[in-house]
């Protein structure tokens, strides 16, 4: 699998150089070949501990399900459980950070205090504790301030 990684990895980059791909884009290339290549190592040492592949393909579709229903219900429990882990993985916002939440009919702009399996908690610069919702931080648009910032914008 090392091997495998290593060549597809090699003929990837190869390819996006001669197609002028873009860096980010290139990452996103990368990072789903790795899903993959993983899924399929799953796969098979699943098949060489002898796991019965009907309860595999049942558990296996239970999480989909669960994935599923957590990103399509936009206001439900799952769906504040899906956008916590997005959070946690893959959003730059981090606790402590100086944030404005880009929202036309309020302005939201301070400092982030913690980040729950569903809310997150904001301490704004009018000394306002406001929490919103995981699912709704993923839908609004949010600026990361410089620390030095005056806190009177």
């Amino acid at each position: 699998m090392v091997i495998i990684v290593f060549f597809t990895k090699r003929a990837i980059r190869k390819f996006s150089f001669v197609k002028s791909i873009d860096a980010n884009r290139r990452k996103v290339i990368f990072n789903l070949s790795y899903l993959i290549f993983y899924i399929t190592g799953i796969s098979f040492l699943a098949i060489i501990w002898g796991v019965d592949h009907k309860q595999f393909i049942v558990f296996v579709s239970s999480i989909l399900a669960v994935l599923g229903v957590g990103f399509f219900a936009q206001w439900s429990i799952l769906s504040n459980l899906t956008a916590s882990v997005i959070l946690f993985f893959s959003h730059p916002v981090r606790i402590g950070d100086r944030i404005r939440i880009l929202d036309k009919d309020f302005d939201w702009t301070g400092e982030v205090k913690d980040i729950t399996g569903f809310y997150f908690f904001l301490h704004t610069d009018d000394n306002r504790s406001i929490t919103l919702p995981n699912s709704l931080v993923i839908q609004k648009g949010i600026e990361i301030l410089d620390k030095r910032e005056l806190k009177n914008q």
